[in-house]
C-alpha cells in the first residue's frame, strides 16, 4: 500500500530539482501525477522516467504566471486522471542579492510574478476541482527566507516567499469548510540546479554552511518527504501550518 494510493496530484516546477523528486516519490507512493513546467525537454524526461518505472505521469507545459495556462493544466490533469486531490506549488526562481535601492523594478516584478502570483493562480485553479473531489491538500513551497532575512539574499526573494507563507494561511482558513487543507514548506538551501551557481562560490558556500547547524545543504528527497507527509491523509488535522526543513537555520 502506498501512502498516496488513489490520489491525483499536480506539481508545478516538476521538470527538475525538488519538483521532479516530489513527482518520483508521489508516483512510488501510488499517486497519479501531473507535472507542469516551462522546461519541456526536462519535463518530458521526468514523465517518461516515471511511466517507464510503472507510475502514471502526465507532463504539461505550464507558465505559472498565466491564469489560462493554469486552468488548462488542471483541466488536462483532471481529464486524464479523473480528479485532483493534491497541489504542490513548487515552481520558483531565486533573486540576485543587492540593496533595495539598487533593485530594478523589472526584477522585482518577475520574482513576485513567478514565486507569489504563481502560487495564487495555482491555488485558484485547483480549488474547484478539490471541492468536487470532496477534499484536498495544497502544499506551497516557500523558504526559510520567507520567515527570516539574511544579508546575502535579495529583498524581492524574501518578500515573495513571505507572501507564499501568509497566502497559505489565508487559504487554509478560507477553505477549511470545504475540507481543503493548505500548508507551506520552508526549505533551507537545497542541492538543485537553481542553486548550483551560488554553491560553486566557495565564499558563499562557507558562509551558508556556517549558518546551518547541520552544516550542509539539503538533498531534494529530504524536502520531498516533508511534502509527502502534507499530501497524505497522515496530516489530516494539519492546516495553516509551516513545516521548516532547514537544518536548524531559523532555530538560532
Amino acid at each position: 500500500m502506498g501512502r498516496l494510493d488513489g490520489k491525483v496530484a499536480f506539481i508545478s516546477g516538476g521538470a527538475r530539482g525538488m519538483g521532479a523528486e516530489e513527482a518520483r516519490l508521489f508516483a512510488r507512493e501510488g499517486a497519479k501525477v501531473g507535472i507542469g513546467d516551462v522546461l519541456e525537454e526536462e519535463g518530458r524526461s521526468v514523465e517518461a522516467e516515471i511511466n517507464e518505472s510503472g507510475g502514471d505521469c502526465l507532463f504539461i507545459n505550464l507558465d505559472v504566471t498565466s491564469e489560462a495556462n493554469w486552468q488548462d493544466a488542471i483541466a488536462q490533469t483532471v481529464s486524464r486522471f479523473g480528479a485532483l486531490h493534491i497541489l504542490v506549488n513548487n515552481a520558483g526562481i531565486g533573486g540576485v542579492g543587492g540593496l533595495i535601492e539598487d533593485t530594478p523594478v523589472e526584477d522585482w516584478d518577475r520574482v513576485m510574478d513567478i514565486n507569489a502570483k504563481g502560487v495564487f493562480l495555482g491555488t485558484k485553479a485547483a480549488i474547484p476541482e478539490m471541492r468536487n473531489a470532496g477534499s484536498g491538500s495544497i502544499i506551497n513551497i516557500s523558504s526559510q527566507l520567507g520567515i527570516v532575512a539574511t544579508d546575502n539574499s535579495s529583498a524581492m526573494y524574501h518578500a515573495s516567499k513571505g507572501a507564499v507563507r501568509i497566502l497559505t494561511k489565508s487559504t487554509a482558513i478560507q477553505y477549511a469548510p470545504d475540507n481543503i487543507r493548505a500548508n507551506s514548506i520552508h526549505p533551507g538551501p537545497v542541492i538543485t540546479a537553481m542553486t548550483e551557481s551560488r554553491r560553486g562560490d566557495p565564499a558563499y558556500r562557507e558562509v551558508t554552511h556556517s549558518r546551518i547547524p547541520l552544516g550542509r545543504f539539503a538533498e531534494p528527497i529530504e524536502i520531498a518527504y516533508a511534502v509527502l507527509y502534507l499530501a497524505s491523509d497522515e496530516s489530516g488535522y494539519v492546516t495553516g501550518s509551516e513545516v521548516v526543513v532547514d537544518g536548524g537555520w531559523i532555530a538560532q
